[in-house]
């Protein structure tokens, strides 16, 4: 049963090989994963067997016949190090474009005992595909926008000389022909500053569009990819003391916090049997975070926008979700706050 609090930590006394954990609550069932034993597609094709299990166990004659895929990838090829079999780490030469700039931080009051909050949005996928169609993008250009513009409105008129920076996973199994539900993803960083004077959401979303298609190409994706396998191939890197390894390795993240302002990860459709849409209505994804953060997901036509935050404060998630109202866009919100 549900009995912690959203995104509490995994770990119970020192069984630290506790990677992930499985609550419900009523028709509710939650999947909590830690990040190194995978990501967030990974993670979701458990997800899915598991509810899957779940459903046939509560009523095994009326989905009896059910098949959940026509997925006959072997055992091997789930676990597969796709890093490793893609990626030999010659990509050194040349350098990506690294922006070193300090990115806008969003401020805030932490709640006690390192609480999240949860703030959820449900609402019709196909009205917001509409809305992004409309201005030439795609859902996930016309909401990470969106999200850059809710922040702006939020941002007082000294911070906006830094830009704000959106952190977007790249599910790399699109891309490199792949099967794990190990992790196998990348990132791009996408910035914009909202000092120019052109501010309204069209220059954002041309903007950001444009960010995208530079960005996800084969090209950066394996310069990327391949950059980060030298690292970790490097003979020098391997031979260091793991306690010196901790100390860079927390270097490194507190930069790459610095250098940006959130992260949106859109996890992408879930598809689930047909015949299960009566006993399921939604999914939703949510991740632990240091700073406000947003996941997507969708089933059928819902579409869940998920914003954690360590913050008391939520003038971003509701300016986030006013914008939206505002098209006309009939919004269900939820909170554990």
């Amino acid at each position: 049963m549900e009995s912690t609090t959203v995104c509490a930590p995994i770990y119970v006394g020192f069984r630290y090989q506790l990677l992930f954990r499985v609550s419900y609550y009523r028709k509710r069932i939650n999947l909590e994963v830690f990040h190194a034993l995978s990501d967030g597609a990974g993670a979701l094709r458990f997800l899915q067997s598991l509810v899957y299990r779940y459903i046939l166990l509560k009523d095994k004659e009326k989905f009896e016949n059910t098949v959940l895929t026509n997925d006959n990838s072997s055992v091997s090829g789930k676990m597969d190090d796709s890093f490793g079999k893609h990626f030999d780490g010659s990509g050194k030469k040349g350098k990506m474009n690294r922006r070193d700039t300090k990115a806008y931080r969003i401020p805030g009051t932490r709640l006690a005992d390192h609480r999240m909050n949860l703030i959820e949005g449900a609402m019709s996928a196909k009205a917001v595909l509409a809305e992004a169609h409309k201005n030439g993008t795609t859902l996930t250009v016309y909401l990470a926008s969106l999200y850059m513009h809710a922040i702006s409105k939020e941002m007082r008129a000294g911070a906006k000389k830094h830009p704000v920076v959106l952190m977007i996973p790249v599910d790399l199994r699109q891309y490199f022909e792949s099967v794990t539900v190990r992790n196998f993803f990348s990132y791009i960083n996408i910035g914009f500053r909202f000092d120019s004077g052109a501010e309204d959401l069209p220059t954002v979303i041309q903007r950001v569009s444009a960010l995208f298609k530079k960005d996800l190409t084969l090209e950066q994706l394996n310069h990327r990819a391949n950059s980060n396998m030298y690292v970790e191939k490097n003979l020098f890197a391997r031979i260091v003391p793991l306690p010196v390894k901790d100390i860079v390795a927390r270097i490194i993240y507190y930069k790459a916090i610095r250098q940006t302002t959130s992260t949106l990860s859109n996890i992408g459709v879930i598809c689930m049997p047909s015949e299960f849409r009566q006993v399921i209505r939604q999914f939703s994804v949510c991740t632990s975070a240091i700073r406000p953060q947003m996941t997507l997901c969708s089933y059928g036509d819902r579409l869940v926008v998920s914003m954690t935050s360590p913050y008391r404060e939520t003038d971003t998630q509701r300016t986030f979700f006013q914008m939206l109202s505002k098209l006309g866009i009939e919004i269900e919100i939820s909170s554990n706050i």
